[in-house]
């Protein structure tokens, strides 16, 4: 598990933070100079582009500004992009496109050990908090696993709804063979120095049963 402060949030239907997560961002994020967004959608650079200064403005309104922020995608030159994680506060790994999609694009742009040895804490939403774990499935394009990030051990299916039956389906899949955490909107797994604290619903699925998750599986996870 990678050291530091990261953040695994499901998706954010309304673009705001929650009063329970700003409270959490304003621990943690005492220096702001530099925020980094990472694109799970290389290609769409107008999306992109909205996307970027959609989510700075989440942070920008609960009074969480940074000096400066980009987007990172198909445009940006390696060599730029390794020096913007280098030097970043925050890394935010953006949903919203393929799991796959996100990761090869760290890899081409030579991002993936300045992730592991940055400074920064790191966010994901979506696919981005699904790239995160050791091990993630993209259920969207197939139900095999594949190797993600490595910062955690946390395999999460993210927007979580009980009248989603497609999505709802596709998580009893997944938790054949693994542990899933199944996330509704404006929830977050917050994890600092192996603690792990979560705001809002978030289920343990596992072998077609879901529940609830507890402190005792909290701190099972943190072992």
């Amino acid at each position: 598990m990678r050291k530091g402060f990261l953040a695994l949030f499901s998706g954010f239907p309304d673009h705001h933070f929650s009063e329970e997560i700003t409270k959490r961002l304003r621990e943690e994020l005492k220096q702001r100079k530099s925020i980094v967004f990472i694109t799970a959608c290389p290609l769409e650079y107008e999306q992109n582009d909205d996307d970027c200064e959609g989510m700075y403005e989440m942070f920008a309104e609960q009074n969480l500004p940074f000096e400066e922020h980009c987007v990172i995608d198909k445009r940006s030159a390696p060599s730029k992009t390794r020096v913007c994680v280098e030097n970043a506060d925050c890394v935010f790994l953006m949903g919203g496109g393929a799991c796959k999609d996100q990761l090869g694009l760290i890899r081409e742009k030579d991002c993936y050990e300045a992730l592991l040895n940055c400074h920064a804490a790191i966010f994901g939403v979506s696919a981005g908090s699904m790239n995160m774990a050791k091990n993630t499935v993209d259920f969207s394009e197939s139900l095999e696993p594949f190797d993600g990030l490595g910062f955690t051990n946390i395999t999460v299916s993210c927007h979580h709804d009980i009248k989603d039956k497609w999505r709802y389906e596709q998580t009893l899949r997944m938790s054949k063979d693994r542990v899933v955490y199944a996330m509704e909107d404006m929830s977050a797994f917050f994890i600092k120095d192996g603690k792990i604290d979560i705001v809002g619903r978030i289920y343990r699925v596992e072998d077609g049963n879901f529940r609830l998750l507890t402190e005792s599986d909290i701190k099972e996870l943190e072992k």
